[in-house]
């Protein structure tokens, strides 16, 4: 009998060790489920912070420019403003004309008074002059005519005999110039290729955070 409750004693023991062991388990598993919890909803707050910053100015830039007659197009998506380079120039050439000028003087204090207001001016990151041709010509020929068209842009900006606005000086912080030859065309709704959009200006910009958010939401979606 003795020897019979020495070996229920030492079951009794295994099992409540293989409990305890199953609970601490279960306990560690809770904690690393509420601390991945935790991490995701830090990193979907980040995203949600930044998308709404982009919103808002995007939601700023339509409600500006949607009832003028400057033909100005806004990307709903990344709040690039497009206009066509027939506005700006004659074909193959990178010097503004007259008609490019008056628009410009009529365009860029609106544009930089919305970017770089209060609300918005910590989270900008770059402002970018974008030239863009259609494919006719090599790559060369147009990558150096498309640079050479944003370029007149920013030169024109900073021009002493441009149109004065509150933004000027501290847009130099921010303003670049880019050239894409005919690598980024815009096509017509059925997906045929349009090269009189694809002849463009655009300006665009960038946040901050932007491209910490792309990885974060690469790690979202892996996730």
């Amino acid at each position: 009998m003795r020897r019979r409750r020495k070996e229920t004693n030492y079951w009794m023991s295994y099992a409540d060790l293989m409990s305890a062991m199953l609970m601490v388990f279960v306990l560690l598993l809770s904690v690393i489920i509420l601390d991945y919890k935790s991490d995701m909803d830090e990193k979907q707050r980040q995203i949600d912070a930044v998308t709404n910053v982009k919103n808002n100015i995007i939601a700023d830039l339509t409600d500006e420019f949607k009832g003028s007659n400057m033909n100005i197009e806004v990307d709903p998506q990344t709040g690039a403003i497009r206009f066509p380079g027939n506005i700006l120039y004659e074909v193959n050439s990178s010097e503004l004309s007259p008609e490019g000028i008056k628009f410009l003087r009529e365009f860029v204090p609106k544009y930089f008074g919305i970017i770089l207001q209060d609300k918005f001016r910590e989270d900008i990151s770059s402002i970018i002059v974008e030239g863009h041709t259609d494919k006719a010509g090599s790559y060369l020929y147009n990558l150096n005519l498309s640079q050479d068209r944003a370029f007149s842009v920013v030169q024109e900006i900073y021009d002493e005999n441009f149109v004065d606005f509150p933004e000027k000086n501290l847009s130099k912080d921010y303003l670049t110039s880019n050239g894409r030859s005919f690598m980024v065309p815009i096509n017509n709704t059925d997906g045929t290729y349009n090269p009189d959009k694809s002849r463009r200006v655009e300006f665009l910009f960038r946040l901050k955070e932007e491209k910490r958010i792309e990885e974060l939401q690469k790690l979202v979606s892996e996730d």
